[in-house]
């Protein structure tokens, strides 16, 4: 257990600017980020550096990155309040991972689920890739983070920084807070509109009918909610039955942008039929991104205004970030320098 600091617990959470946030994204983390981002000290992250373990267009990264952070302050994460910053723009992020790099044994990395998935679809590996993980430690490590909110898929990942802080705080001194994984309560596991077997994922957000894309306009949810896969009944009701799953996903996303109870949102649907729920999936899902959508546009029409929101983040973030890589460096034996 980590030791009572006096402060309020602090949350970091990193996302990668590649694919496109969806509603799934928004349903089961980043609504829940706005709703408490006042009673925890937050840091969202927009990860690029993880995002170039795989080759990107440079233009289309950039484009990414003040996409992703236009997309989270048009949720409602406000940046006099959480904190919102690019991840090349912090440089000890890279300087604490090499170091991070030199106690971390190869197999804890080889190990690691997602590199086994991801090398075999790579017919050349980077060691960026292999390393990812301990970039991703530093990232959380260097705010002393108590708390990370993460799928059940990057578990592993947060359980992996808690190894890398004890075995550095075991060699050089108590240093780094262990981190504690943090599975969303609700709404975690949206799924997929053409396969609800499956998560919604932005990474596939570019898949025809897959998603509903938060920048999405009116006529595009419509037509991609109208096109999702149901099943051969009629019954509308929420169940765990598997063959109901697409049905079931619409009933929550209903569920979770009108705030209706079950209860109630099953008793209107008596009688009628799968277009008729998703019609009013799709209108509800139109309603609930409007607000999202309308600041989306006025962010990134004004780039300047962008630019700065990101500019004073990683100024907070430096704030932070700074002292620890020092403490980092002087633990393992860095001369100080006057300028870093």
């Amino acid at each position: 257990m980590n030791e009572p600091t006096g402060r309020p617990r602090r949350v970091f959470s990193g996302i990668q600017p590649s694919g496109t946030l969806t509603i799934g994204n928004y349903l089961g983390a980043i609504r829940q980020w706005v709703a408490e981002q006042a009673e925890k000290e937050n840091y969202f992250c927009i990860v690029d550096m993880h995002a170039i373990t795989v080759p990107q267009d440079p233009d289309l990264l950039r484009h990414k990155t003040r996409e992703l952070a236009a997309i989270y302050i048009a949720c409602g994460i406000d940046p006099e309040v959480s904190t919102i910053f690019v991840q090349s723009h912090v440089r000890a992020h890279a300087e604490c991972c090499w170091i991070l790099n030199c106690i971390t044994p190869v197999g804890w990395l080889e190990r690691m689920t997602q590199y086994k998935t991801k090398s075999q679809e790579q017919e050349s590996v980077g060691t960026g890739l292999l390393d990812y993980p301990v970039l991703q430690a530093a990232d959380i490590l260097l705010y002393d983070t108590d708390e990370v909110p993460v799928g059940e898929d990057q578990k592993q990942h947060v359980e992996l920084a808690r190894d890398i802080a004890g075995r550095f705080n075991h060699l050089y001194g108590k240093t780094f807070v262990l981190p504690e994984a943090v599975i969303p309560r609700s709404g975690a596991r949206i799924r997929a509109l053409n396969d609800p077997t499956r998560k919604m994922a932005k990474s596939e957000a570019h898949v025809r009918d897959h998603a509903v894309r938060l920048t999405d306009d009116p006529d595009t949810i419509r037509t991609v909610v109208r096109h999702a896969v149901t099943d051969t009944g009629r019954e509308i009701v929420f169940s765990e039955d598997p063959e109901k799953a697409g049905v079931n996903n619409l009933l929550e996303i209903y569920e979770l942008f009108t705030g209706q109870d079950r209860a109630t949102i099953e008793a209107h649907y008596v009688g009628q039929g799968y277009a008729a729920l998703k019609r009013e999936v799709a209108e509800a899902v139109v309603e609930g991104l409007r607000p999202i959508r309308e600041r989306y546009g006025q962010l990134i029409a004004d780039p300047a205004e962008l630019e700065r929101i990101l500019a004073h983040g990683a100024e907070r973030a430096r704030a932070v970030a700074g002292p620890k890589i020092a403490q980092v460096k002087q633990a393992v034996g860095f001369l100080a320098a006057e300028t870093a």
